[in-house]
């Protein structure tokens, strides 16, 4: 097959987050994919000179590999769509709604798809746990995390009155506002989805993610071998096929382009509650949606291109925008 374009492709990484080694990663493997497959490729470390940058290299088209604020929350979006640049995922809106977790699970709510009760506490509160308990009506234990941020920096688990202070602070190091949910029990699972224009978006495999202390944090996702990853997961049918949809289903609410993942929760009795949504899947050799696409027979630069797609289906929009003059 041959390539699917002769334009300059800039794949993007880096940046600032907190999640910019895991980029840098994502995007090397990125980037070594699309000169294997004879692409006009060029990899940007991405700082305040990126304007620059994309001028100096002639880039035609972004490959975005950048995690977490500044890359998957509508920002650099916005800023290549200034620059009529067309770039891989999803939109400006839908990037910034699946970045801001209590905002995705406003719109997934509204349309029925199952999320844990939870509350948003802001950086200038400081209420007690027992207020907090009672307003939400939760119990503990209970998940604290940042609302804006990936990999699971900053979250974690209160099972005890003594662990709130120390775990909203943590949140709040990272965001203004912290979420704070109900810990649902149970199996940690995963869906990703691969979207074309043409095709529409396709379920890839399920994976259980059996994580040490039953606790999938920033090590546990990108220290090889503390944890097991279970392609295809070893679910009920009936079950696996329930994620898929509702995977499918947040995919389509969203708006979402390209690749994405969604993190679920399903409890002992068979219950899918949905975490969140990935807008930017981690593409590192530890990361879930090249498992989950090499189990439904995807290789990996095979799933570079589909993901390069999105890209495209993009400039062929900006394409009928473009007023002819």
């Amino acid at each position: 097959m041959g390539r699917l374009t002769d334009a300059r492709i800039g794949v993007l990484m880096g940046g600032r987050s907190s999640e910019r080694e895991i980029s840098l990663k994502t995007g090397q493997a990125v980037y070594q994919a699309l000169i294997r497959r004879g692409y006009d490729a060029v990899a940007i470390d991405v700082t305040d000179r990126l304007h620059r940058d994309l001028e100096d290299h002639k880039v035609a088209i972004a490959f975005l590999s950048l995690h977490g604020p500044g890359g998957e929350d509508g920002t650099i979006q916005g800023f290549l769509e200034t620059l009529g640049i067309p770039y891989t995922g999803s939109g400006v809106r839908t990037s910034a709604v699946g970045m801001h977790k209590s905002a995705t699970k406003t719109i997934l709510a509204a349309h029925g798809i199952p999320l844990p009760a939870g509350t948003v506490v802001p950086e200038c509160d400081r209420p007690s746990l027992a207020k907090v308990l009672r307003q939400a009506k939760l119990t503990l234990p209970i998940v604290v995390k940042p609302v804006s941020q990936g990999s699971t920096i900053g979250v974690s688990i209160v099972r005890r009155a003594g662990q709130w202070k120390e775990a909203l602070d943590l949140a709040h190091r990272y965001d203004s506002e912290a979420m704070v949910e109900s810990y649902i029990p149970g199996h940690e699972a995963t869906v990703s989805i691969l979207g074309t224009a043409a095709e529409g978006p396709k379920v890839l495999p399920a994976i259980e993610i059996v994580a040490p202390d039953g606790f999938y944090d920033f090590s546990a996702k990108y220290q090889k071998g503390r944890t097991r990853y279970l392609c295809p997961a070893p679910f009920p049918p009936k079950m696996v096929h329930h994620i898929g949809e509702l995977a499918r289903r947040a995919y389509e609410v969203l708006g979402c382009e390209g690749a994405v993942r969604v993190d679920f929760r399903i409890t002992p009795r068979g219950r899918p509650y949905v975490l969140e949504i990935n807008t930017v899947p981690g593409m590192t050799e530890t990361s879930l949606l090249p498992m989950a696409a090499a189990q439904a027979g995807i290789p990996y630069d095979d799933l570079v291109e589909q993901i390069l797609k999105s890209a495209l289906d993009r400039a062929s929009r900006f394409a009928r925008v473009v007023p002819k003059g």
